[in-house]
């Protein structure tokens, strides 16, 4: 396979993703790796509301690409979260809700709820629920040290994370590049039980936006760009258009709600 090169820019800085060897340093302990997931995870929890348009475009070998439209809900209080599509017309009106750790999908054409797992491909596209919602690694994973590498311009801290027992999530296993100065994550690798390499994401861009209920500014990536590794060809990108942190609708996190977008 060729080697990808991806583009990063984080505010007026561009880099061409590609790791040099690492830096010479001693092994960070487990309780500094976690200390760092713990910053990764606040500098992107809003405490509050959050709704944002997102849009996504899918690639995939031999077809033509699709792009979606979507509202993105979540509840940081109750950890709650909704994905309703409004684009394309033959995606119109389905969604995804969580609540009660339980992840429901809605189809208005059959007009019934079926639940669904953390590695549901939101859409048909290559992205996870987890890949919209608030950041928890350090709740959800335990980390191991790899080094530094040098991302460009970038200095990252690298770090194995493996899924804490108990808990479904997409995956089970995570390698994270993290900026060192900025903690904003970099680059991630997905990998299956069986260490098989299933997803690399990268976040070229990222924004901050203040949120009225935390008193201080959030980041979130207005970017993210996924590339499938065992179906090679396929491909993902996510925007993230525009954020508004007012408080939602109280009602606004139940399968009624969703079922009233859709009529």
């Amino acid at each position: 396979m060729k080697r990808r090169t991806v583009v990063l820019s984080l505010g007026a800085s561009a880099l061409s993703l590609g790791a040099l060897p690492g830096l010479a340093r001693a092994a960070a302990s487990k309780q500094e790796l976690v200390d760092i997931l713990k910053v990764v995870d606040d500098r992107q929890k809003n405490q509050g509301d959050w709704r944002s348009s997102v849009y996504m475009e899918q690639k995939e070998k031999d077809k033509v690409a699709v792009v979606y439209e979507a509202q993105v809900f979540r509840r940081s209080a109750d950890q709650r979260f909704m994905i309703l599509f409004t684009k394309p017309k033959a995606s119109q009106g389905q969604g995804y809700l969580r609540v009660d750790q339980n992840l429901w999908f809605y189809d208005p054409a059959v007009g019934k709820w079926e639940r669904r797992t953390e590695r549901e491909r939101i859409g048909g596209t290559n992205s996870r629920r987890s890949d919209f919602d608030e950041s928890r690694l350090a709740i959800e994973y335990d980390p191991e040290d790899n080094g530094e590498e040098k991302l460009g311009v970038y200095n990252a801290q690298v770090m194995t994370l493996k899924g804490k027992p108990g808990l479904d999530l997409a995956f089970p296993v995570l390698k994270l590049w993290v900026d060192k100065a900025t903690k904003n994550v970099l680059k991630r690798q997905e990998f299956a039980l069986s260490n098989r390499l299933l997803r690399t994401s990268y976040y070229p861009k990222w924004q901050k936006v203040y949120s009225e209920s935390k008193k201080t500014d959030i980041w979130y990536p207005q970017e993210i760009r996924f590339y499938d590794e065992v179906e090679k060809q396929n491909s993902t990108l996510i925007l993230i258009k525009s954020v508004d942190l007012k408080p939602l609708e109280a009602n606004l996190f139940t399968k009624a709600w969703l079922e009233s977008k859709s009529r």
